[in-house]
């Protein structure tokens, strides 16, 4: 394994705070940047509607390079309530097509306008149909090169997407991920401490995507607003009872832990960034990760929560960093060009 600080992300003491980061990154100005920067590639765009084999559907967007295209794709994963349309999946997808990538968004079930599509509510632990959604992508399109990216809970399924790729038929060359969930139950307690707005800023976005939920279909999801009103962990673990796959919160929290092994035999080659001030990640879990020798761990100083603002003009380490870990030559294949370890000092 090969672990180094991020040495070429140096952000201006102004930014600094994990919070500023953390808040520019989802801000309006960033989304606007993400969209301009997507849309000048002059990228051809189409929608996809995905048909898995357990009849699950998923909606994407396949984006080809205007001029240059290499042959490779890019699966890009957003975080919880995010979408294919979020600034940090645009802006890395900006990057990729700006270098010859091919782009596939993926919007997970529930997740941008897709409520419709499938009666049952998304959760964490639904990667078959992640696994399933990237099988048809590779059939459809047959890159010469397949790659993933996520970001946040999207890091957490890019990896665990590596981890059973082989089993599952899938030839993916090569997974990132930034910010992603590793101990889901550190990470809501994380949540829980930070500043209340972290926690107000899911949980808007959260509840309005069950009520949503539950205007489509009012036989299967018949909940009340009073259920809708509990916190983040009363309401995962109410929702985690009413699927009858958990027998708890902590096991569904287990379901798609990555902590400690849980990377250690994936044989894909996989590259992790995250920051050691992120708010709602913690960075302990990743000084204890065990990874195989074809895994990259990279720890920023800063950067808050999948932000990495780099300037005033709000672009971001993260995207390029994505772009340089799965384009580079370096990156391509063997695991013997990610070598000497070099140590992180806890924060």
């Amino acid at each position: 394994m090969s672990t180094i600080t991020a040495s070429d992300y140096r952000p201006p003491r102004w930014l600094h705070s994990p919070h500023l980061q953390s808040v520019l990154s989802s801000s309006a100005l960033r989304r606007t940047r993400g969209a301009r920067r997507f849309a000048a590639t002059g990228a051809v765009t189409d929608e996809h509607w995905l048909h898995t084999p357990e009849g699950v559907r998923l909606q994407g967007f396949h984006s080809r390079p205007a001029a240059g295209d290499d042959g490779s794709l890019a699966i890009l994963l957003h975080g919880w309530e995010g979408s294919a349309n979020s600034s940090y999946v645009l802006n890395a997808a900006a990057s990729l097509l700006e270098a010859g990538c091919a782009v596939f968004r993926l919007n997970f079930r529930d997740h941008g306008d897709t409520h419709h599509a499938n009666e049952g509510i998304f959760h964490s632990c639904r990667l078959r149909e992640v696994i399933e959604a990237a099988l048809l992508v590779q059939a459809r399109f047959r890159p010469r090169r397949l790659v993933a990216a996520g970001f946040s809970l999207g890091g957490n399924f890019a990896l665990r997407l590596a981890r059973s790729a082989p089993e599952a038929g899938l030839d993916l060359a090569h997974a990132a991920a930034v910010c992603p969930v590793i101990d889901p139950a550190a990470g809501m307690a994380a949540l829980e401490r930070a500043p209340g707005f972290y926690e107000w800023y899911f949980m808007r976005k959260w509840r309005a995507s069950l009520r949503r939920k539950r205007e489509l279909f009012p036989q299967a999801h018949g909940y009340d607003d009073s259920a809708l009103q509990r916190g983040m962990r009363e309401l995962t673990a109410w929702l985690v009872g009413r699927h009858g796959e958990f027998d708890s919160l902590e096991a569904y929290f287990r379901g798609y832990a990555l902590a400690g092994d849980g990377l250690a035999d994936v044989r894909v080659p996989i590259s992790i960034l995250t920051a050691a001030d992120d708010p709602v990640i913690p960075v302990a879990a990743f000084h204890h990760l065990r990874l195989p020798a074809h895994g990259y761990l990279e720890i920023a100083e800063h950067g808050g929560h999948c932000a990495f603002i780099e300037n005033a003009a709000l672009t971001g380490y993260g995207e390029r960093w994505v772009c340089r870990r799965l384009l580079a030559p370096e990156a391509h294949g063997a695991a013997a060009t990610m070598t000497d370890s070099v140590a992180v000092s806890s924060p």
